[in-house]
């Protein structure tokens, strides 16, 4: 059984959204719930303490007793003995077994567990963290069973290849395991549901089927989850076998006494379904380029060698500015269609701590364009804050940094605000334009125009994963701390430009920052960025 008041924090948590929600969209979040933990390992270590305490006791009292029962057997007719030995049943043995010590030892750590509770995560936390290992299961074509295993692996012609090796493994239990399966089964996403729940399974039946405190799962409920999933995959057989399985541990559940039955009836039909290729991976209605956005996720794409085209190069760039004559930026261009370029170097370690140490107190959760409002969605996940020019000279810094290099006014309205993005357990976002697509846009409401450029700055390393992949370019920037990428979002002519479909590939390992300024048409007619009437330019 599962402990009631367990429970009913989970579902309060459910119930009522607390300011620690959505700690999965952010790796800042993340950090700050392990220090809530830290809180609460401590308030377990005083538990522990006291319970220890508690248990000298009892065991001194079973010591004593032991030694006065072992006297009994030639003594009861002295009164003395016969009174010692009533008085214990009476009163020494209730004051032992109805003693609040352990109740009130632990209301005392729910109390401190309940202190902490608005900073902790919610159930819709570990739901998006679910989907967020499944997502990058997908992206970076992982085996589930390398991440059980704590390993980032995918399948290679001669077995699994490591695709990042951690410094520290951290494997999965049988309860995790059936938690994610369990989120993939309520979206009736049985692709993802099977492969975790046999992972769950395997654990589960390895540890002897034992259930912890801890755990919401047991092995009956994942042989359940398990069973009913391969039968909507169309594999039968295996659903009759873990059904059949089920019935050992729970003989009289009449559900799946009926289910076996079913099954049992299917495969003996005339034309009894097969499990076929296995489960396949739902399909992606809202993301054409789904394949290739994950391909390039995993590799760097189509992206020619500088030797191969000599107009990509490297070089100290200061397009006669006086500025940059006496500090050249050192740029390399990445993509001539659609132009892209790179600036290495663009801001020092203290400039990025400083950005990140103004955003974090106004991280918010990512929103998009929904006609003409903004709302959230499971295709970004990250937080992000917005900081004016007058929020630290360093914001005015890189401002007049960006506009150094670019030629471009960045001033507001001509340029946003800059955006500080902090993405979160796989965080990403998918293939996606900077410029406005609809009339309707909110990016229109500075009444500048679209945009017309990006200009975004790295603020921190990245391990493994969180490459910038453009789609119909086909090919992909992974980060390099202190850098920042740049291209125009715009035509000559202000139409958008199609190849600058792009994306933020899913964070395999570290913790991704970075910082967007959107400049926009208006205030660069006599600029760097003069308009065309040429439909070709």
């Amino acid at each position: 059984m599962q402990p009631v008041w367990l429970l009913l924090s989970l579902l309060s948590a459910a119930a009522a959204p607390r300011c620690g929600g959505e700690v999965f969209t952010s790796l800042l979040d993340v950090r700050r719930a392990a220090g809530v933990e830290r809180r609460l390992l401590a308030a377990l270590e005083d538990h522990i303490a006291r319970e220890l305490d508690r248990l000298r006791d009892i065991r001194r009292f079973h010591a004593k007793v032991s030694e006065r029962h072992a006297e009994l057997r030639d003594a009861t007719a002295n009164p003395l003995v016969a009174f010692t030995l009533i008085k214990r049943l009476q009163s020494d043995w209730r004051n032992l077994l109805f003693s609040d010590g352990a109740l009130e030892n632990t209301q005392a750590l729910r109390s401190r567990y309940q202190e902490q509770e608005a900073e902790l995560p919610t159930l819709v936390d570990l739901q998006g963290a679910a989907r967020g290992l499944m997502r990058l299961q997908d992206v970076y074509a992982l085996r589930v069973s390398g991440l059980v295993g704590g390993r980032f692996q995918r399948v290679g012609d001669g077995g699994p290849v490591d695709v990042y090796v951690p410094s520290k493994s951290v494997p999965l239990s049988g309860d995790d395991c059936f938690l994610v399966g369990k989120v993939a089964y309520d979206q009736e996403d049985h692709y993802h549901a099977v492969q975790w729940l046999e992972e769950s399974v395997r654990l589960f039946r390895g540890a002897g089927g034992r259930w912890r405190p801890q755990n919401l799962g047991t092995l009956e409920e994942a042989l359940d989850h398990l069973a009913f999933s391969h039968f909507k995959t169309g594999n039968v057989s295996s659903a009759l076998s873990l059904s059949q399985e089920l019935l050992r541990h729970d003989p009289t559940n009449g559900r799946v006494v009926k289910n076996v039955e079913k099954y049992e009836k299917l495969l003996v039909s005339a034309d009894p379904p097969t499990g076929g290729a296995g489960p396949r991976r739902p399909s992606c209605t809202h993301l054409s380029t789904r394949d290739a956005y994950e391909r390039l996720c995993r590799t760097r794409g189509s992206q020619p060698l500088q030797f191969q085209n000599p107009g990509l190069h490297c070089d100290l760039f200061t397009s006669g500015r006086p500025a940059l004559r006496l500090r050249p930026a050192r740029r390399e261009l990445l993509s001539l269609q659609p132009l892209v370029v790179l600036f290495h170097d663009f801001v020092s370690d203290s400039e990025a701590g400083d950005i990140r140490a103004l955003a974090r107190s106004g991280l918010r959760r990512s929103v998009v364009a929904a006609g003409e409002q903004q709302a959230t969605a499971d295709y970004r996940i990250s937080k992000s804050a917005w900081l004016k020019d007058s929020a630290h000279s360093v914001v005015g810094k890189l401002d007049r940094r960006i506009a150094m290099v670019t030629g471009l006014d960045v001033k507001h309205p001509y340029g946003e605000y800059l955006q500080v993005v902090n993405y979160g357990i796989g965080g990403h976002y998918e293939p996606h334009f900077d410029h406005a697509t609809s009339p309707s846009s909110p990016v229109f409401k500075l009444q500048t125009g679209n945009r017309v450029a990006t200009f975004m700055i790295y603020l921190s390393p990245v391990e493994a994963g969180g490459s910038t992949a453009f789609i119909h370019a086909n090919f992909s920037v992974p980060v390099v701390e202190k850098a920042a990428i740049f291209w125009w979002n715009l035509r000559r002519n202000g139409d958008g430009d199609v190849d600058t479909l792009h994306a933020g590939c899913p964070v395999l390992i570290g913790d991704k920052w970075v910082a967007n300024k959107w400049i926009h048409e208006f205030g660069q007619e006599f600029g760097e960025r003069r308009c065309s009437l040429d439909p070709d330019e």
